[in-house]
């Protein structure tokens, strides 16, 4: 898991820029859940650069046990060879929980970029303990 850096951080700028516009994808999928009376968390699932996919907690809208951000990006996104997952980046507005922190070690996802941490924490340290970044 990465946290964005601030803009003085010695990271790779590009990297900061990209990681950046990703998660602003992410932020405007919380948005639109919010004003479609769901809980505001998005998520965006990245291949080498290109958005495959984006989703949103969708519990509320679709009375759905298990459709948050994560989850309803990666289903959105599709059946994809699992060559791609393992070189993609998941970007999510809130540090994700214990299943979609599963789904995302089920499917080999090697960088998540986490908007916010602070309000939640719970399944960083078991990302970490995986290899993820």
């Amino acid at each position: 898991m990465t946290t964005i850096p601030p803009l003085d951080h010695p990271a790779d700028p590009s990297r900061q820029d990209a990681d950046r516009q990703h998660l602003a994808l992410a932020v405007e999928q919380a948005r639109i859940g919010w004003a479609e009376g769901g809980v505001p968390i998005g998520a965006a699932l990245v291949h080498e650069g290109e958005v495959l996919a984006v989703g949103r907690n969708r519990r509320v809208q679709m009375g759905s046990a298990i459709r948050h951000g994560e989850t309803d990006c990666i289903e959105r996104a599709g059946r994809l060879p699992a060559s791609v997952y393992r070189r993609s980046v998941l970007y999510t507005t809130l540090s994700p929980c214990y299943m979609c922190a599963g789904t995302a070690l089920l499917y080999e996802i090697p960088r998540i970029v986490i908007g916010e941490n602070r309000t939640f924490q719970q399944s960083e340290e078991l990302l970490r303990s995986r290899g993820v970044q």
